[in-house]
């Protein structure tokens, strides 16, 4: 991937502002967009815009599709201006907190919103030429997973893996019983994957006509209750009655002493090699019409992954199975020849990661948070070891912000950074001169958190590894986009080359 020169920021689209309690497709993502341009920046980097779950701490990334879209991101305005609802329908009795998302309130909302903009579609459907088209097009997932939500909404939101057992196994003939009997309901979820796509694909042309350029994230594994387990179980290590036979997480490190269980299936690569990855081929098309560039998540099980046996209480016992990533990225190639992905190669790896993605010249990231422990002249995320070929970043969506993490920070690591910097480092300009630090790398994008960019604390942190509770819910606020921290990015792009 050619990348010239350049900036961005990472702003989730729930982050955004907006009167209707989560940031949305709406107006503030337009005027984000304008405040990108007027700042000289050329990408925007969000998480992944697939539908989120309220009992599994609406992370985007454990989701009951990988290839639908979070309904909660459509606009309640553009409902409007496209005639599916009167502005009166937007008057609510909640009090919507402007820094932060309470996804209860939300879903409640936007819920209700939806199903009146359903049901004045409902009334005139066949007027809507746009919507058979999307249908069309979308087949392959689609009916697929508007099937799944349907039963899972008549089957009291049970896992399908608990279904009644024709369903589970999608016999031929239940399958055509229920879609009769939940005919409406499964209409209902395309029309609301057609209004999600319908909103991206207007927002994306915006942009462009802007010069910014968006960047998504894939993540590596996808959730064991969703349209993808169920529908394509034989590219998972089931056994005969659908129940994983070993499950995701990563090895013991110096962070815990018994490695990280994340719990989702793991992929049968030998049956998706023989089917030449076709799963994983539809789910890049898919993020590749709707992204510019895509992150792919948890890299290095692309060169092997940690299996652990299913029922295990932690992820001690698992073990390294090798991937067939080399056969994987060049199928990959062959489609998209200019490979426009970044390998997440952050946390413990090994040569054959470096290999697999040095042979695919893929971008790594470097993580300034990350550059000033004991080991910090050979630190490969320090500034003076950073190669072109990456992206810098001040930190992640996984990581306090800037300033959060300093006033955390060791004395020795406060004398480490004093060292580096060649002056004092405080919690009052700790941002700015990280911000600074990776607009002068060698690195060819830099992407910065936008709560970095504002030198918010800990508070602004979007998500905390290892918790359930209390992530994914920062927003920003309207205020903060002003035309003088519009010129101060620019100017700063232009002192730094980008």
């Amino acid at each position: 991937m050619k990348i010239d020169r350049s900036s961005g920021i990472l702003l989730h689209i729930t982050s955004l502002p907006s009167p209707h309690g989560i940031g949305d497709m709406g107006p503030a993502a337009y005027e984000f967009v304008d405040f990108l341009h007027n700042a000289g920046q050329k990408y925007w980097q969000i998480l992944p815009l697939n539908p989120t779950e309220y009992h599994l701490g609406n992370s985007p990334y454990s989701s009951p599709s990988a290839f639908a879209g979070n309904v909660l991101l459509i606009s309640p305005e553009l409902l409007v201006d496209e005639g599916y609802l009167v502005k009166s329908d937007l008057k609510h009795s909640f009090q919507f907190a402007k820094d932060h998302v309470v996804f209860e309130e939300v879903i409640k909302y936007k819920k209700k919103l939806l199903e009146k903009a359903w049901n004045k579609f409902r009334g005139n459907k066949d007027s809507h030429k746009g919507y058979a088209g999307f249908c069309r097009k979308n087949k392959s997932w689609l009916d697929d997973y508007s099937l799944f939500m349907a039963l899972k909404a008549h089957l009291n939101n049970t896992g399908w893996m608990n279904w009644p057992e024709e369903l589970r196994d999608r016999k031929p003939a239940a399958l055509k019983k229920v879609k009769l009997e939940l005919d409406e309901h499964i209409e209902k979820e395309k029309f609301l994957q057609f209004l999600f796509f319908s909103q991206w694909k207007s927002l994306t042309t915006y942009s462009h006509k802007k010069g910014i350029r968006f960047i998504g994230d894939i993540p590596f594994y996808v959730s064991y209750d969703s349209a993808d387990c169920w529908a394509n179980t034989k590219y998972f290590k089931f056994d005969a009655n659908k129940r994983p036979l070993s499950v995701s997480g990563v090895p013991p490190d110096y962070f815990s002493e018994t490695g990280q269980l994340w719990g989702t299936p793991v992929y049968d690569w030998n049956a998706l090699g023989k089917d030449n990855f076709h799963w994983w081929m539809e789910r890049i098309k898919q993020n590749m019409l709707l992204f510019d560039v895509v992150r792919f998540d948890h890299f290095r099980a692309f060169s092997a992954y940690w299996d652990v046996p299913a029922g295990d209480e932690t992820a001690i016992n698992g073990t390294w199975q090798k991937t067939p990533g080399n056969a994987f990225f060049k199928t990959i190639k062959e489609v998209y020849p200019d490979l426009p992905f970044i390998a997440e190669d952050l946390g413990s790896l090994d040569e054959h990661v470096h290999k697999l993605r040095d042979r695919y010249a893929l971008p790594g990231m470097k993580v300034l948070l990350f550059a000033f422990g004991d080991d910090m002249a050979t630190n490969p995320y320090i500034p003076h070891n950073h190669l072109r070929n990456s992206i810098v970043y001040t930190g992640t969506h996984d990581n306090n912000t800037v300033k959060g993490w300093y006033q955390r920070t060791s004395r020795q690591e406060r004398r480490r950074l004093t060292a580096y910097f060649g002056r004092r480092v405080m919690h009052t300009n700790v941002a700015e001169l990280f911000q600074r630090m990776c607009l002068m790398s060698v690195a060819d994008l830099v992407i910065i958190p936008m709560q970095d960019i504002l030198g918010l604390g800990e508070e602004a942190m979007m998500n905390q590894p290892g918790t359930i509770n209390g992530n994914w819910l920062w927003r920003m606020q309207r205020e903060s986009l002003t035309s003088a921290l519009e010129r101060k990015l620019k100017t700063l792009n232009t002192v730094y080359g980008r």
